[in-house]
């Protein structure tokens, strides 16, 4: 059975957020503030954790730089929706991805599917997302059984958001990793290039999803 742990000060939504935990056979355990989430995380290893950003005493953040001192638990955070750059901020410090207050069921449990899905660091040099497979020796993708005609940018970009296929990621991540030590802030053609893989992707079982003032994510349809 696979463990979750709620980090969350409202009962009532620690309340909802067992119950539909529950009703997908999560074995759940629950902490009203930062320091006793951690804690209960470090007795229970639990498979997955829900976090709140805005939490009493030792805030959100904290306790998720914390957190990520000693585990790799995929982590889902719980964000009201004018926390914008503490989001990226999450995210930029290990969050796997995030839903914002009030949320949907189907959504939040789509995202904890997505996160304990993902895959750690990858020997093989080839990555798939769906129909999507990228060849990282012979810097190569193809949708099926046909080969798409990148750019070494727009591969370099594929690359990134296929490793993190079904999260999100945010700009700044991946302007270090396609454009490292760049002086110059490479927004707009970012933006471009977004647009351009978009094109040649299509409508062939994946797309590039953006996350507004956040990132992009690689869905599959």
């Amino acid at each position: 059975m696979s463990k979750a742990l709620i980090i969350d000060d409202e009962q009532q939504m620690r309340r909802l957020l067992r119950m539909l935990l529950e009703s997908r056979g999560y074995e759940v355990h629950e902490a009203h503030e930062g320091q006793r989430g951690l804690q209960e995380a470090a007795f229970h290893r639990p498979d997955v954790v829900l976090l709140d950003l805005g939490l009493p005493g030792l805030g959100g953040i904290e306790v998720l730089k914390r957190l990520r001192e000693w585990s790799d638990v995929p982590v889902l955070i719980l964000s009201v929706r004018d926390q914008e750059a503490t989001k990226v901020q999450a995210l930029e410090i290990g969050a796997d991805d995030y839903v914002t207050k009030p949320f949907g069921s189907a959504e939040l449990l789509a995202r904890l599917d997505v996160i304990q899905r993902r895959r750690g660091p990858r020997h093989t040099p080839e990555i798939t997302a769906g129909p999507l497979k990228v060849d990282l020796l012979h810097h190569e993708a193809q949708i099926g059984d046909e080969a798409l005609k990148l750019t070494p940018t727009e591969f370099a970009l594929l690359k990134v958001l296929a490793e993190h296929a079904g999260r999100i990621v945010t700009q700044n991540q991946i302007v270090n990793q396609v454009w490292p030590g760049q002086a110059s802030d490479p927004g707009e053609g970012l933006r471009v290039h977004i647009n351009h893989l978009r094109k040649k992707l299509g409508c062939r079982g994946v797309s590039i999803i953006n996350e507004p003032g956040i990132g992009y994510r690689l869905e599959q349809a």
